[in-house]
């Protein structure tokens, strides 16, 4: 590639091209040619091109930068023989634009920001609904098909989610018992009746707190554990290789880690209960209460419905910590953030859908008069 210039008059400059205007050669021409352009400053500028045999989007760029020069002085700039093609890439290029559009700064009011909250707050509550519905139907189908469950993840998560968290729902457990019946000690010794604190530490263990406090626990715990192993999968693109395999990702990482979390769920809201009415039963017996006494009184308040419904509910929160959990960790997005946004999101989803789903269950129970 090679250049030539013919001064046509004192203010009238010509540069012809031959060759390739391509990237090695135009990185040759740049300094020259601009150099000419800048120094002189012609009023009229012609560009002849009628020896280049090819030209791509580098020697496009020269042309841009000699005629941008000229217009800018207000001095003309002529292009003379450029071949169809190689004009019809000049004209594509012309007509993008040369800076993005800025955004106009605009000041969001408090009751556009409410609104635009509540219907996010409304997507992801109804992306919750609609995955735990299509995760229900590939766990049914799946314990049907029960050669298909891969027991041995399903045990590694058990070991995860329960021995694991033993510890802690064992210590807030007696915790709670011991705070709950301290607190009612003296409303009820106004009233003589500090013996019926069991009564009512005893059925908010069974029938609320213990299902719910370890639900939340597990929403901190499992469902975060969960969003960040599979978010972390699918930032690997270890979940598009599965699908790849012909793999199902729901039924092949979800569900067992749904399993676990039923099976263990209900076992640590039992030990939850239990070191609760253990913490009960230390401030009771600082006051003067046996432990007979404690347990007679218990046996009175309690019976086998109330904790067969806790229980249930329990299992049913299980269920929800563990798909919610999971949701958020397919949808991770990529980036250096993505998985601790998928964690924080799976965790306040969780405890959400918790809330929603005790509300329909007090509902249940009510009308059922249990």
């Amino acid at each position: 590639m090679s250049f030539r210039i013919e001064k046509l008059s004192t203010d009238k400059l010509k540069i012809i091209f031959s060759g390739r205007l391509d990237v090695d050669s135009v990185a040759k021409l740049w300094d020259p040619c601009t150099t000419i352009v800048t120094q002189n400053s012609p009023t009229s500028l012609i560009l002849d091109f009628k020896d280049v045999a090819y030209c791509d989007g580098a020697g496009i760029a020269l042309i841009q930068t000699l005629r941008k020069h000229q217009i800018e002085q207000k001095l003309d700039c002529i292009i003379d023989n450029l071949q169809a093609d190689f004009q019809n890439l000049l004209q594509y290029i012309d007509q993008q634009p040369d800076k993005p559009k800025q955004e106009i700064a605009y000041d969001e009011k408090f009751s556009e920001h409410v609104g635009r909250v509540t219907v996010d707050f409304l997507k992801i509550f109804h992306e919750n609904i609609v995955f735990l519905g299509i995760l229900s139907y590939q766990l049914f189908f799946t314990l049907l098909n029960h050669k298909k469950i891969r027991w041995r993840d399903s045990l590694r998560f058990a070991e995860e989610v329960g021995p694991q968290a033993l510890p802690i729902v064992a210590l807030i457990g007696f915790l709670i018992g011991l705070i709950s019946t301290f607190q009612a000690a003296p409303s009820f010794k106004q009233f003589g009746a500090q013996v019926y604190m069991i009564n009512l530490v005893g059925l908010g263990l069974v029938r609320e707190m213990g299902p719910l406090l370890t639900a939340v626990l597990l929403a901190g715990r499992t469902a975060s554990s969960f969003a960040a192993e599979i978010g972390t999968m699918k930032i690997n693109q270890e979940i598009d290789a599965l699908k790849t395999m012909g793999l199902n990702p729901i039924r092949f990482l979800v569900v067992p880690r749904i399993l676990a979390t039923m099976v263990i769920t209900p076992i640590l809201e039992s030990f939850f209960i239990i070191f609760g009415l253990l913490g009960s039963m230390v401030v009771m017996s600082s006051i003067g209460y046996t432990t007979d006494t404690f347990m007679n009184q218990l046996h009175q308040a309690i019976d086998s419905t109330d904790y067969i419904g806790g229980l249930i509910k329990v299992f049913a929160f299980g269920f929800v910590i563990a798909g919610v959990g999971c949701l958020h960790g397919i949808k991770t997005r990529f980036g250096a953030r993505a998985v601790g946004q998928s964690t924080t999101q799976a965790v306040v989803s969780s405890l959400i859908m918790l809330v929603a789903v005790d509300g329909i269950f007090a509902l249940i129970y009510y009308v059922l008069g249990v």
